[in-house]
């Protein structure tokens, strides 16, 4: 199989081809200020070798997502996914010989970087039966190789330099053939950009990105002007891979597209001043107000004095949770039915959405005298059982099946009765198959309005093995519960 491709032609007109081969063996350095082609000459590189050799690349600004549409390309997105299914997916990448697009548009610069070091490095981690050759092409590469920390922490910096270097200096015997395209070479860590030995050299303008990019094509400083005069889509090439000499490069069409920019003028629309202010104020203040209203925290619940807590006693005695519609007292519960009462009198108090935050006592007293009146005295729990069954209650296990249900108690019987409540509530949401409950749902059921007690209450449980916490880096988050799947297929 000829191993050639075409990327475009000359200052003669003939064309310009890449050695695949060649270039799996030596790497290549792309280089050029926005606007001068960058982009447009990967998207050239990935389309005519898309049939020839796996490709992976890891795109920041989502520009070649569009490659899935034309070649079949497998977009990952970076923001949907936890740090272990990055990994696994780079994993199974290598073993299926996959070409795919790792789109990081929806993540922040630190996540970005944070992201694709994990991928690049799970790639380089592969077992030794899956080192398949594959281009990984990196675009913006000052991000994920960075000559100094800048504005991202310095752990943050040390494994992405990690991954990069181990892709540029130790990929080759893994299959791996990095391919780097940067901005400013002033901004690439020098140890990724000095092991490329193929290089593609458009417009720049800084005389320090100049003069590094006239030594790595072997041209005297006094040409390097030549660099600052490049058009739009036009390289000097140089590489085992390219050519033995210099050569500029005019890049050939593609077939795929970036997404939509808005780089061409478009007309002013023409409203009066008058107009265009009253557009741009409009509503203001409820889109302030809204804002303000999303961001005030719930107050923390009152203390119960004793004054309080006879006050609420006496006003449940007037008013009890049990009484019938016509406000007739209730009547006596048979033996039999006495479990059944304590059950609702239970249900009813926990449908108050501040029954949580109460001490513990306060809604044991309201609970016994509840029962008083039913005359459901026979089946009350103790302090303790209360306790627990109240969380069961909090919890709205009832729609469950009863073995489901059952199992979950099970899971939670070792836990202590102030979290029982908020795992039993996660358990639930499982078992019902839908989303998880938010941190408002955990505050309510736990009796907290602090978001560190919540964040605390997640761990503890995760430490108990009763869940799996994943945060994925976009800033959702999936509680899972082990061993519930084989229960629900029963």
């Amino acid at each position: 199989m000829d191993s050639n491709i075409v990327i475009g032609e000359d200052e003669t007109g003939q064309p310009v081809r890449i050695d695949l081969e060649e270039l799996l063996a030596t790497r290549l350095l792309v280089q050029g200020n926005s606007g001068s082609g960058k982009s447009h000459l990967l998207r050239r590189l990935l389309e005519e070798s898309a049939g020839m050799v796996q490709q992976v690349v890891v795109d920041p600004e989502g520009d070649f997502v569009s490659l899935a549409d034309h070649f079949g390309h497998v977009v990952i997105d970076g923001a949907a996914h936890s740090i272990a299914e990055i990994e696994a997916l780079a994993a199974r990448v290598r073993q299926h010989r996959a070409s795919v697009v790792l789109a990081l548009e929806g993540l922040d610069v630190e996540q970005q970087i944070r992201c694709s070091a994990h991928f690049i490095t799970a790639l380089f981690d592969a077992p030794r039966e899956h080192w398949f050759p594959a281009l990984v092409v990196v675009d913006e590469a000052q991000m994920f190789a960075p000559a100094v920390a800048g504005e991202i922490s310095e752990d943050t910096r040390r494994i992405t330099l990690n991954a990069m270097t181990n892709l540029m200096c130790r990929g080759r015997k893994r299959g791996l053939a990095g391919i780097v395209a940067t901005q400013r070479l002033a901004k690439l860590a020098k140890n990724v950009a000095a092991e490329a030995s193929n290089f593609l050299m458009g417009r720049t303008f800084l005389d320090i990105d100049m003069l590094r990019a006239a030594d790595l094509l072997g041209m005297e400083r006094r040409q390097a002007e030549r660099i600052r005069d490049l058009e739009r889509g036009r390289f000097l090439g140089l590489g085992p891979a390219i050519c033995r000499r210099p050569s500029a490069v005019k890049v050939g069409p593609v077939k795929s597209g970036p997404k939509q920019t808005t780089s061409k003028l478009a007309p002013l629309p023409t409203a009066p001043a008058e107009e265009m202010q009253a557009l741009l104020h409009a509503e203001l203040a409820a889109v302030m107000e809204s804002q303000a209203e999303a961001k005030r925290a719930a107050p923390p619940p009152p203390a119960f004095t004793a004054e309080q807590l006879s006050e609420q006693i006496t006003r449940f005695e007037a008013d009890p949770v049990a009484s019938d519609e016509d406000g007739a007292e209730p009547s006596s519960a048979a033996p039999g039915a006495a479990a059944q009462v304590v059950e609702d009198i239970m249900r009813a108090m926990a449908s108050d959405p501040r029954a949580a935050f109460q001490p513990s006592a306060a809604l044991y007293q309201t609970f016994l005298l509840h029962c008083r009146k039913r005359q459901a005295s026979a089946a009350t729990p103790d302090m303790a059982g209360f306790r627990r069954m109240f969380a069961i209650a909090l919890a709205r296990l009832d729609g469950l099946e009863p073995h489901v249900r059952q199992h979950i108690l099970e899971m939670g019987s070792t836990l202590d009765d102030d979290v029982l409540a908020p795992f039993l509530t996660i358990a639930r949401h499982a078992a019902e198959g839908i989303e998880e409950p938010d941190d408002e749902e955990l505050s309510r059921v736990y009796g907290t309005s602090s978001p560190g007690r919540t964040r605390r209450l997640l761990e503890h449980l995760e430490r108990k093995g009763l869940i799996v916490v994943r945060h994925d880096f976009g800033g959702g988050r999936t509680l899972i519960v082990p061993g519930l799947d084989a229960v629900l297929s029963e």
